[in-house]
């Protein structure tokens, strides 16, 4: 057993087995507590939430909680190996919550025969939180089920694989093309992938100016173009009316390469073709389309980017998720529209042009960070994510008419 793997499974077994706990906010030391806590002092926001439900925010903690959901069909990057197999990993989505966003948070794994019972079983209880994280759901089942949550239940629904991912790519990509000299709107991309991250990724790119036809995405069978049969409906959005039908093909002369497939997938002679002054995003993990320093050693005027913490440019979504829910919950958004990730995006690209405080150069084990090919996205150390982040989400939410609240918290302007 390796000495990582040990440690792994040490940091989930000790001290007491799992990641999250429940504590108490209110004292409940004595008799008098006890009737408050419960009977018969509990009576009374029970006749207060009857009468009013948005009252279970003041008397509840559901405006602070966050459901992470997930089927296990999609883990990591180890597939679908059920429910109960995906818990170590929404008990660590629980975690970030907590840790960089104040959001309490619990995992609930479902079981289910049918895409339509897992919906119903979400909406069922959606209620009891103030918004929802799906998680590790494999597509196209994914997609349907989003969509149909976001129908039927009143709070943020989110599946973060798609979403989350989107958001920290676009903003790289943006900062990317800025430092490489080249105008979104004009370039040439490649997406390797055609699962849920790809289709999020590509539509949020188009939301902040890519053009469509200048996509090409491929999938096991290689390019996803107009005279292929049998497309889903979201890889038909991706068809092209071309005749190119491999990587190679597409990537002669491209600018972008978004990798959200597998490892080693990208021959560094396929590199070779790209256009001048190239961005590689090869974020498979653990294990990237290009390995960096193969991908150096053939391109040395690229941007490159990756899934993993041990290279420059990391694209987590935990630079994100944690702080779109703060934002969306504390104006009780009733959804997350795409008016608040972009808004999310902005954010990120911004934080990432400014100076870096000295602690996130200490945690990042480096003596200087500034705006540049190694740097175009923050580090997920960075304090200044919560507030500005949140705060940008907050105010898209009430600008665009789904927030509940009409005004910043008054601490997002201190």
């Amino acid at each position: 057993m390796s000495d990582f793997r040990q440690k792994a499974l040490d940091y989930h077994a000790l001290p007491t087995p799992g990641k999250i706990s429940v504590e108490l906010s209110v004292p409940a030391d004595n008799v008098e507590d006890l009737a408050l806590a419960y009977s018969p002092g509990v009576a009374e926001p029970v006749k207060e939430i009857a009468a009013d439900p948005n009252a279970a925010y003041k008397y509840t903690a559901k405006g602070n909680m966050v459901a992470v959901i997930s089927n296990g069909t999609a883990i990591l990057g180890l597939g679908n190996l059920g429910p109960l197999a995906s818990k170590p990993v929404m008990e660590g989505k629980a975690l970030l919550f907590k840790r960089f966003a104040g959001l309490d948070s619990i995992d609930i794994e479902v079981q289910h025969r049918t895409t339509e019972e897992f919906i119903s079983t979400v909406a069922n209880i959606a209620d009891t939180f103030g918004g929802i994280n799906l998680e590790d759901i494999k597509a196209p089942e994914c997609f349907e089920i989003e969509k149909e949550l976001i129908k039927r239940c009143k709070i943020p629904i989110f599946h973060d694989d798609q979403h989350g991912t989107a958001i920290v790519t676009a903003a790289g990509m943006l900062n990317a093309l800025e430092i490489q000299g080249k105008n979104i709107k004009d370039v040439r991309i490649v997406c390797l992938g055609a699962g849920a991250a790809a289709v999020a990724c590509m539509e949020l790119l188009i939301k902040c100016g890519a053009q469509r036809e200048k996509i090409y995405m491929l999938d096991r069978q290689g390019v996803i173009h107009t005279r292929r049969d049998n497309l889903t409906e979201h890889k038909a959005l991706f068809a092209n009316n071309t005749d190119k039908r491999t990587l190679e093909d597409v990537m002669d002369g491209a600018d972008v390469f978004l990798g959200v497939s597998g490892p080693d997938l990208l021959p560094p002679e396929v590199l070779e073709l790209m256009a001048d002054k190239p961005i590689v995003f090869a974020c498979s993990n653990p294990d990237p389309e290009i390995k960096p320093e193969l991908a150096n050693a053939v391109r040395d005027d690229l941007i490159m980017a990756t899934g993993r913490s041990d290279y420059p440019n990391q694209v987590n979504n935990v630079l994100c998720f944690p702080f779109i829910f703060r934002g969306a919950l504390d104006v009780r958004a009733t959804q997350i529209n795409d008016e608040m990730k972009v808004a999310a995006v902005e954010a990120l690209r911004n934080i990432s042009k400014e100076p870096v405080p000295d602690e996130v150069l200490k945690a990042s084990n480096t003596k200087s960070l500034s705006f540049g090919r190694d740097y175009i996205i923050p580090k997920p150390m960075d304090p200044r994510l919560c507030q500005r982040i949140a705060t940008a989400v907050a105010q898209a939410a009430i600008d665009s008419g789904v927030a509940q609240i009409d005004e910043l918290p008054k601490n997002y302007l201190a």
